[in-house]
């Protein structure tokens, strides 16, 4: 029996992606999934320029053409994946947040093989977990509160990194004589045309994204990246960093936005197979190595079944208790993309919350997923575009993120302060210490020790306790260190 395509092709697909099953149709579907990827599609010029942007701890940096490729490789064949396996409307890629990490935090510390090592490592644990079954057991183990706290607090890093990198929040010169650790632009003035470019930037993202423009984002990204273009032009400012030469306050702060020789090229998988699984380790100890892995982990457990969840209810495919139907190939395939991440030094893939855009236009099964897979497929070629994007042109977007995730704090039960000073400590020492997993580890600790104190402790899952005991740890690893002589 043919469909109302008319083709046996068409036909199958249906069948396969149970199309009709859930209300929808082929062409719903195409469209679905050119939604979602006009949506995210701005993850192939942002994840480079976060990766790209911070050096190791051996003051070595990723070539961009090479993580724009990784980005879009990854994002396509796990995308298509996620549709053939899954058969649900989710698109994967590198996640914002968790590329923070992986760039200035895990970087700073180790190389950058040593880096993605971890991100491979904490996606094998996470398969390990979803094979065993023990995936959802992890998830709630954690209060709701901790959660959304993490979630805002990874927003407001992120959006620190952005008004760092556009230049509008600067370091103080001589910080450790001045009470003021950061101030706006120099002297408490914005200077440089780059600067300008940012502000503009972010008014349009915030106007797009305040009337649900669709891809916002990306939209934004590419005008203010034609404003730099023709900026530049203009008054060329040149690079802030350039060997040799003195400090330039008022250039651009990594990319100066000029057109390529060539607008398309071969892609560049050099970086595909940089990783090192014992890296780490070797860098940083056993205790703070595991407890990276884990708090990467953990930032990929909580986006992930957050999102599904969010995205699944938005199209109305929850069962009556509020759990998605087969779920178990999606969280597979999810993990297997935080493997494939690393493996390829694209950071940890995980599912998509734009996933909501084609969704929202309709999408209901894994053939939007291909749909938006393919694009990602051709979007490789196109990756010398990404050498064009300053920092100022997309730094709006990782604030308006920042934004996003910040909208959680509404959750979170700020009358009861046994959970709303773990979530607080969780939130503020993100930016403040410039490290999430310092944020995550003070609210587990605080959490627990409130409840102990309380005569409360029962209520603490068991897994909660051994975590919060590891954090202690790696929060004293200098005094432990010391005390052993062991590292």
């Amino acid at each position: 029996m043919e469909d109302r395509g008319g083709t046996a092709t068409t036909s199958r697909l249906m069948r396969y992606f149970h199309v009709e099953e859930r209300g929808s149709t082929v062409r719903t579907e195409v469209r679905g999934g050119v939604a979602t990827f006009f949506t995210m599609a701005y993850i192939v010029v942002l994840n480079p320029l976060v990766l790209a942007g911070a050096a190791d701890v051996a003051g070595r940096r990723l070539d961009i053409g090479q993580v724009a490729s990784a980005t879009a490789l990854v994002a396509a064949v796990m995308t298509i994946l996620m549709g053939v396996v899954g058969r649900y409307p989710f698109a994967v890629a590198a996640g914002l947040g968790l590329n923070a990490v992986v760039a200035f935090q895990l970087a700073a510390q180790m190389s950058w093989p040593a880096a993605m090592g971890v991100v491979v490592l904490e996606g094998l644990v996470i398969t390990a977990l979803v094979l065993a079954g023990v995936r959802q057991s992890v998830f709630a183990a954690v209060p709701l509160a901790l959660k959304n706290a993490i979630a805002v607090g990874i927003g407001l890093f992120i959006a620190f990194i952005g008004f760092v990198d556009a230049g509008f929040v600067r370091r103080i010169p001589d910080a450790a004589s001045s009470p003021v650790p950061v101030g706006l632009g120099v002297g408490g003035r914005l200077v440089g045309w780059p600067t300008l470019v940012f502000v503009v930037g972010l008014l349009v993202t915030i106007v797009l994204v305040a009337r649900k423009v669709r891809a916002a984002i990306l939209l934004s990204i590419v005008g203010s990246t034609v404003f730099a273009v023709v900026l530049n032009a203009i008054v060329d400012v040149g690079a802030q960093i350039v060997p040799g030469q003195p400090y330039n306050a008022r250039g651009w702060s990594l990319n100066v936005p000029a057109l390529p020789d060539k607008l398309v090229s071969t892609p560049d998988f050099g970086l595909l197979g940089e990783f090192s699984l014992g890296g780490s380790f070797a860098a940083v100890g056993v205790v703070s190595a595991l407890l990276l892995v884990f708090t990467l982990m953990l930032a990929d457990f909580f986006d992930t079944m957050g999102t599904v969840v969010g995205v699944g209810a938005q199209g109305d495919l929850l069962d009556d208790d509020g759990q998605l139907p087969g779920a178990g190939p999606v969280l597979l395939v999810d993990s297997l993309a935080a493997v494939a991440g690393g493996a390829a030094s694209a950071s940890s893939n995980t599912t998509y919350i734009e996933s909501a855009a084609g969704v929202g236009d309709g999408a209901r099964t894994g053939l939007a997923s291909v749909v938006t897979g393919v694009l990602f497929l051709g979007a490789l070629f196109l990756t010398p575009l990404v050498s064009i994007v300053p920092y100022e042109a997309a730094s709006p977007a990782l604030v308006v993120v920042g934004f996003l995730l910040m909208t959680r704090v509404k959750d979170i039960p700020w009358d009861d302060y046994s959970l709303a000073i773990p979530a607080f400590l969780t939130i503020v020492l993100m930016p403040f210490t410039f490290s999430i997993t310092n944020g995550i580890g003070a609210g587990f600790v605080s959490y627990a020790v409130i409840r102990l104190v309380g005569a409360r402790a029962r209520e603490v899952h068991p897994l909660l306790w051994v975590v919060a005991g590891m954090f202690v740890v790696y929060f004293a690893i200098e005094w432990v260190e010391q005390i052993t002589g062991v590292r």
